[in-house]
Parts: C-alpha cells; sequence; structure tokens
C-alpha cells in the first residue's frame, strides 16, 4: 500500500488528491480545492503551505505526483504557479516524499486512453475510475489524475520487478 498525493498547483486555486494503490488497484481517499484568494502573494503561500502541510500530516503520503510544467505565453503566471509549486515541492522535501512529474500528454493518456482530452472528460473518467459519487471540481479532478497517472505507472513497475524475480 502507498499513498500518492496528487497536486495542481495555481496562484489562486490549487487542486489536490490522495489516492490509495496496491497491485490490486487504486482507492480514492481524498481531494479537493485550497482557494487562495486574490491578496499578496506571500499570504496565498502561507495559506497554501498550511493546508497542505494539514494533509500531509493527516494522510502520512510517500509520494507526490505533479503535473510537468507548460510554460505559456503569460510570464507572470508562469512565475506564480511556479511559486505555488514550490511550495508543494519544498512540502515534499520537508516530509521526505518523493517526486514524480507527468507530462500533461502523459496524464490524459493514462486517464482518457488519448493526450488531447479536455477538461470535462478528465472529470468524467476521473469520477469512474474512482467510483466517486459526485464529479470533482476540475483542479481537484486535474491532482486525481496525475496521482492516478503515477499509480498506473508504480503499479506496472512492481509488476514488472515482480516477474523479473519469478525468472
Amino acid at each position: 500500500m502507498a499513498i500518492i498525493l496528487g497536486i495542481d498547483p495555481g496562484s489562486r486555486v490549487t487542486g489536490y488528491g490522495l489516492v490509495d494503490f496496491d497491485r490490486s488497484g487504486v482507492r480514492h481517499l481524498e481531494n479537493g480545492c485550497v482557494a487562495l484568494g486574490t491578496g499578496a502573494i506571500e499570504g496565498r503561500l502561507a495559506t497554501l503551505f498550511d493546508e497542505l502541510s494539514s494533509l500531509i500530516n493527516r494522510y502520512d503520503p510517500t509520494m507526490m505526483a505533479v503535473e510537468k510544467v507548460f510554460v505559456g505565453k503569460n510570464a507572470q503566471s508562469a512565475l506564480k504557479l511556479g511559486q505555488a509549486r514550490g511550495v508543494a515541492l519544498a512540502l515534499a522535501g520537508i516530509n521526505s516524499m518523493t517526486v514524480f512529474e507527468h507530462s500533461a500528454t502523459q496524464v490524459k493518456k493514462a486517464i482518457v486512453g488519448r493526450g488531447h482530452a479536455d477538461k470535462q472528460q478528465i472529470q468524467h473518467m476521473v469520477k469512474m475510475l474512482l467510483g466517486l459519487a459526485e464529479m470533482p471540481r476540475t483542479d481537484a479532478a486535474d491532482a486525481l489524475a496525475v496521482a492516478i497517472c503515477h499509480a498506473h505507472i508504480s503499479s506496472h513497475e512492481l509488476t514488472m520487478k515482480a516477474l523479473g524475480e519469478r525468472s
């Protein structure tokens, strides 16, 4: 059993998703969004630090999965995104979590089956894969998607390792 904390960092809203996985599958633990508001960036980052710290203390995940950074045309937005991401990565380091990064295309392929899925398709598939009663918010669904993607990759690696040991 391993617990993965998936993070979808944002400067105004950061999504998170916690899953537990082993060879038998992936199970949902919790998901949600940390609303950071529009105040001074240092206050928003402090809020993010506190909220993620609380989740980490409650669930004690061993891994963090985040999407690789895609830098668009707005450099200021990319910098703010990087700051939120930095808070998450620092917490991973403080709590001895291993960090894994996956590209958006890799995550979409793992969840939907193709690399150009839209947000609604991701939400729907995350809901189906985890057997959720309600549709998760977009940011939370993205965080769960990256966690599920990593769980699938890790499961495959565990299986290959076990097969190699039997040979």
